[in-house]
């Protein structure tokens, strides 16, 4: 049986549209955590193994690397010790380890900064020559992984390029809630022009084009595959919801573990319990038992399958690993290391496998995302609210980048939660930003 595992990393926009100034800081600290991390391990390995990267977080790790990238954490992280006062202090605390006890304003900038750091670093022990190795391994990250893929180490994706939510942005009313906004939101234009623009970014930052894309929140529609096919993607990964969905029936393997055609887009289906217990579980295990057990599900749930077979697991490639020993490394290394040894698994790249294996069912499939449906963006009096706000200001002031920003999904997440008010700041801010542009007379589409 074939096994492909993808990584999906992602950020929001998360500059500010006036400032320019970045007011959450977590495309700085998983940078130099995580994303070269991920890459270093891959390789170590020599493990087959799938990265998606979004546009929008390309775009941002660029601003980083060029060193037009400001945050506030960032700046307490380089002032004067002496001159942090106790709020800033404590801001910088919240990145310790737990159970640190520090009172000193100096060993507190330096024990933040090692936060900012994967294991498979090796770290100076004074606060310059850490903020010099933050430097130095923000601008390696992008071409690491650029010298992988173009040696066939390591397999590239992409997704529409601010992240959209595209079967919503194409007809807001396949959501199907019972509770939806006032206003249709209807503009496929918009999701093809951010599929375009994020193939094309993607090729300028890697050297060429992606066969394969992870949308959005795993949001799929038979028209959303359309454009994508036409828009030159050979295939996509999403949830194994949308699958029963639109099969009409429960969940199985011998169904899951291949590939369908639907409308020249290859779909392949991820297997959402073993992706959820490394999301979400295998933090807690011993890293041994952990793997042992996943290998164990993997070989019952690939009986009675044919040779060809294949299963994938995709999930978020950098928060999970913030539970995990050691940011997950010792668990990454069991797992790429046992698979590699396994005679029964064959990991291999998304791409590769289409080559190998031309069969294909054909299936109409019925709107989508990796949850299933569509309650986590739409429904709720807020996330209504914003959607009506966005409909109204797309009609007044049509297509733009910052307009192209606000049809992220990760605004409609987290509206009506709490704690969210820098997000509502920069959806709201970014529709403003969209407003004034179109009153100078200025196009920023």
């Amino acid at each position: 049986m074939y096994l492909s595992i993808l990584w999906h990393l992602h950020q929001p926009v998360y500059r500010d549209p006036d400032s320019g100034e970045y007011v959450l800081p977590w495309v700085n600290f998983h940078l130099t955590r995580n994303y070269y991390q991920m890459a270093f391990l891959a390789e170590e390995a020599g493990f087959p193994c799938t990265f998606n990267l979004v546009p929008c977080l390309l775009e941002q790790i660029e601003d980083y690397c060029r060193g037009k990238a400001v945050d506030s954490l960032q700046r307490l992280l380089e002032a004067d010790p002496r001159k942090l006062d106790p709020t800033e202090r404590e801001r910088l605390r919240r990145f310790l380890p737990p159970g640190t006890t520090c009172t000193d304003a100096g060993e507190t900038q330096i024990l933040a900064l090692r936060s900012f750091f994967s294991p498979v670093v090796d770290t100076g022990r004074d606060r310059d020559g850490l903020l010099d190795e933050q430097i130095k391994v923000r601008k390696k990250v992008l071409p690491f992984f650029r010298k992988l893929w173009q040696g066939g180490h390591v397999e590239l994706t992409t997704s529409a390029y601010y992240h959209p939510l595209l079967p919503l942005v194409f007809d807001l009313r396949v959501g199907g809630e019972t509770f939806m906004p006032e206003l249709r939101f209807t503009h496929p234009e918009d999701g093809r022009e951010q599929i375009k623009r994020g193939r094309d970014y993607f090729q300028r930052v890697f050297g060429r084009y992606p066969r394969g894309i992870w949308p959005s929140e795993g949001g799929l529609s038979l028209e959303v595959a359309k454009v994508m096919a036409a828009e030159g993607y050979a295939f996509a990964v999403t949830d194994e919801n949308i699958l029963w969905k639109t099969l009409k029936r429960g969940p199985d393997t011998s169904l899951l573990y291949r590939p369908y055609d639907c409308r020249g887009l290859t779909i392949f289906f991820r297997d959402r319990e073993l992706s959820d217990l490394i999301s979400f579980e295998y933090w807690r295990w011993p890293e041994k038992d952990a793997v042992s057990h996943l290998l164990a599900k993997l070989e019952e749930k690939g009986k009675g399958c044919p040779q060809d077979a294949i299963c994938v697991i995709a999930l978020d490639g950098e928060n999970p690993w913030a539970g995990y020993r050691e940011n997950g490394v010792p668990f990454l290394r069991e797992l790429y290391g046992r698979i590699l040894k396994r005679t029964d698994l064959t990991p291999i790249f998304l791409e590769k496998y289409l080559a190998l294996s031309k069969s294909r069912t054909e299936l109409e499939i019925v709107p989508g995302t990796w949850l299933g449906n569509f309650s986590k963006w739409v429904g709720s009096p807020a996330k209504n609210a914003a959607w009506d706000v966005l409909t109204r200001t797309r009609e007044k002031c049509g297509p733009s980048q910052e307009m192209y920003i606000a049809e992220g999904s990760d605004w409609f997440w987290w509206f009506g939660e709490e704690n969210v008010a820098e997000f509502e700041a920069l959806f709201h801010g970014y529709l403003k930003k969209a407003c004034q542009a179109k009153k100078k007379g200025v196009s920023n589409d």
